[in-house]
């Protein structure tokens, strides 16, 4: 099964529970006309089955998958022959790159029995690592499903845990986005003190030729460039100008 179909099986098994998790507390509870017995809303049963189903199936899956081709892919350089194995790290990389070429279809720089073979290999662990993930993944959502289902019951508090469960979801996803903008920032100013070490900021600011010509490699052309910020300032104005010329009458 591949990972896109096993992804939907996933969401259709957890589209499933929700249905089984509201019947079962209506069945707990004797009835739609006894629900007033329940802790929760049988809605929030078919939510706490729901997230049993998907979140624990949807992180194994999310595990596996991030290493999954890594591992693969050791496993098959290691069964390469020995003169595969002392070549230069960019060159084993090319190796690599034509093997999983050629393991899914693709034009490949080379092609060589043993790369075939391997290739071969590469196709072999990797529906063998698909199929396991797919046995792996659906059993831990049954079973999850099943065990939710089973301690279903009317004190069942499901609107704490749910409520929970989504609680700290909020707090990772703000976390994230707090380190994701403390990055960007500090990645910018590290950048901007690496560029001023090299270029004076008073060249910067009142320098009036901006050509950034500078090398990548010690040999290349171009080796050095002006980086005056005057001309990028004034063409900013002068845009911003025009477009007020035009828009501020309409």
């Amino acid at each position: 099964m591949s990972p896109s179909l096993l992804l939907i099986t996933i969401l259709v098994l957890s589209g499933f529970a929700y249905f089984v998790g509201v019947r079962r507390a209506f069945a707990v509870a004797g009835g739609p006309k006894n629900i007033k017995g329940l802790h929760s809303r049988p809605t929030y049963y078919g939510s706490l089955m729901v997230l049993w189903a998907a979140i624990p199936a949807l992180i194994l899956f999310g595990f596996w998958l991030t290493f999954e081709d890594t591992i693969i892919t050791h496993l098959v350089v290691a069964d390469l022959p020995a003169k595969f194995q002392d070549i230069p790290a960019d060159k084993m990389s090319l190796v690599i790159n034509d093997i999983k070429n050629l393991a899914s279809g693709n034009i490949a720089s080379t092609e060589s029995a043993n790369l075939k073979a391997a290739a071969t290999h590469y196709s072999q662990l990797l529906a063998l690592s698909h199929a396991a993930l797919a046995v792996v993944v659906l059993s831990i959502a049954v079973m999850s499903i099943g065990g939710i289902w089973w301690r279903i019951r009317p004190g069942l508090r499901a609107r704490n845990q749910v409520e929970h469960v989504v609680k700290v979801f909020m707090i990772v996803c703000s976390t994230l986005a707090i380190f994701t903008t403390v990055g960007i920032v500090l990645s910018v100013l590290f950048e901007t003190l690496r560029f001023f070490t090299i270029v004076p900021i008073t060249e910067f600011l009142f320098g009036l030729h901006w050509s950034p010509q500078i090398a990548i490699r010690a040999d290349q052309a171009g080796s050095s460039g002006t980086f005056g910020a005057v001309p990028i300032f004034a063409g900013t104005l002068m845009i911003s100008a025009i477009a007020m010329l035009v828009a501020v009458p309409i």
